[in-house]
């Protein structure tokens, strides 16, 4: 399968979702593993089956750094469970968005960068919205009440340190660093992550994203 017509076939799956209120997508996934591509890459299409299309991600929604590091700075089970702000994600974007929200929503709440909260505006879904939200651990016991849809997008650790050397050198110095951040940190807990909560258990859609040339729909829950 091409990535053009894989997108087109997620498009249509999340397009059939009917809900009385906007539909959540979680594409979740390890750490490179190309889940902001993908999310990017199924707006228009969703767009044009007349679904409007709400993008956020959990970059939006980290924990102060007091709280991402208070187990140090290299601490892998810190970063599976202190690095996300899980209820205030359902407070002022999940909640909202579904059967009992009145879909009024943030998107995002915080700057990691600048290591402070961010007034996000208020905004208003129309009903048959399509929220592609994607970040790392979405599957887990807190979040996956909250999603209509959910992806895994899948690939295997060396391929995804080899890409985040490239795409984070800018972010932590150079690739030597990347790659002792990801070693260290990183790829540990996400090993944790997917050791405790097993989301291919979970997802509607598994997506081998070893070649992303040619993804491959792996595991197919529908609908």
């Amino acid at each position: 399968m091409t990535r053009e017509a894989l997108w087109a076939e997620l498009a249509r799956r999340i397009a059939q979702v009917k809900r009385p209120h906007p539909v959540r997508v979680a594409i979740d996934g390890v750490d490179a593993a190309g889940k902001t591509m993908l999310a990017d890459e199924l707006v228009a299409p969703i767009e044009r089956l007349g679904r409007p299309v709400v993008r956020a991600c959990i970059d939006g929604f980290h924990n102060p750094a007091a709280v991402r590091y208070r187990r140090g700075n290299t601490d892998p089970e810190g970063y599976f469970r202190d690095s996300f702000n899980s209820p205030r994600l359902v407070e002022v974007l999940l909640g909202p968005l579904g059967p009992q929200g009145d879909r009024r929503y943030r998107r995002a709440v915080f700057d990691f960068r600048l290591d402070s909260p961010v007034d996000a505006p208020m905004e208003k879904a129309v009903t048959k919205a399509v929220l592609l939200f994607d970040g790392v651990f979405l599957l887990g016991p807190e979040l996956r009440p909250h999603w209509d849809f959910s992806i895994l997008v899948k690939a295997d650790f060396d391929l995804t340190l080899a890409r985040a050397e490239v795409r984070d050198a800018r972010l932590f110095g150079d690739a030597s660093k990347v790659r002792a951040r990801y070693e260290e940190r990183y790829i540990p807990g996400q090993r944790l992550y997917l050791s405790e909560v097993e989301p291919e258990r979970h997802a509607s859609v598994v997506v081998d994203n070893n070649d992303v040339l040619r993804p491959l729909i792996e595991v197919d829950g529908g609908p």
